[in-house]
């Protein structure tokens, strides 16, 4: 849902535009009509309505699991989220409201058409960026306790006491959490702002721009160690360089102009050398240089 935000006000979103530039083209041309996700989130958003972005109930929740949870959600929930719009509302929004189940199987349909075309292919770079966060604030909460852990998450986020400071634009107010704890989600297109749910009715939740965000969309030309490509190949050490982050089949292809059946094929020879292992995770498979890779690397720029 925040991606869509992101779509919608691209020039405010600034940092996100050599995935927007990618993504319009190709949802233009499948035909999807994504109007309905487009509708849900107004701009400028004075709210979104919860349910259809709700605190994840795992650590990692794949798109299955979530899309059977808004699929689930009572008739009377939707309504109230839909209540915080506004009006007039559009005549989609209007359908939802006044068949929930039926428009929430619709909705669903949307979300994942629009997840395979616009982020599934970057999907494992997320992750794996989102999941070195998580890594860094474990290591702050181990290190310094909860004042180290939430004063760092935002520069515009502050712990003092017993309070959270988050601003937002269109709201103010002071929320206890009444012992329900808070979750901390890193969201990759939730920069420059942070989003928090403290309504009674869900686990209060922070979402925050993760570390090194403006890292995930850079465009830098992979310089390829010579000496390596002259042993492996050109191919496979291009792959190698690369693989400096865990990364798919189709994150590579993009990445280096190589076919994805090429890519596959340079893969398993790797794989078979013990220079690459694979992981998966969920639906995809994530490709990881091996301790010998690093070695070899490391080698060939010395």
């Amino acid at each position: 849902m925040a991606s869509v935000k992101v779509l919608k006000d691209p020039v405010g979103h600034s940092l996100y535009r050599p995935w927007a530039e990618q993504v319009r083209p190709r949802l233009a041309a499948s035909g999807l009509d994504w109007r309905l996700l487009a509708e849900l989130l107004p701009q400028p958003p004075r709210t979104i309505p919860v349910f259809i972005a709700p605190p994840p109930s795992t650590p990692e929740p794949d798109l299955g699991l979530e899309l059977a949870v808004l699929r689930s959600t009572p008739a009377e929930r939707v309504r109230a989220g839909l209540d915080g719009l506004g009006s007039p509302s559009p005549r989609r929004i209007e359908a939802l409201r006044a068949s929930p189940e039926t428009g929430l199987v619709e909705l669903c349909g949307i979300i994942e058409s629009y997840w395979e075309l616009a982020l599934a292919p970057y999907w494992p770079r997320m992750l794996t960026l989102m999941k070195g966060d998580a890594l860094h604030r474990a290591r702050l909460l181990a290190e310094g306790g909860a004042h180290r852990l939430l004063n760092d998450l935002d520069p515009a986020i502050t712990w003092t006491g017993e309070t959270l400071q988050v601003p937002h634009r269109h709201t103010s107010g002071t929320k206890g959490l009444g012992g329900r704890g808070l979750l901390l989600v890193p969201s990759v297109f939730a920069w420059p702002r942070v989003y928090s749910i403290t309504s009674p009715s869900w686990q209060p939740t922070l979402r925050y721009p993760p570390r090194g965000i403006a890292t995930l969309w850079e465009r830098t030309e992979t310089q390829t160690p010579e000496a390596l490509a002259a042993v492996v190949g050109r191919s496979r050490a291009l792959l190698l360089t690369e693989l400096h982050a865990p990364a798919s089949t189709t994150d590579l292809a993009r990445r280096t102009g190589l076919t994805a059946g090429g890519v596959s094929q340079q893969l398993t020879a790797l794989r078979a050398a013990g220079l690459v292992s694979a992981h998966r995770t969920g639906r995809f498979v994530l490709y990881a240089r091996t301790s010998a890779a690093e070695a070899l690397l490391q080698a060939a720029v010395n």
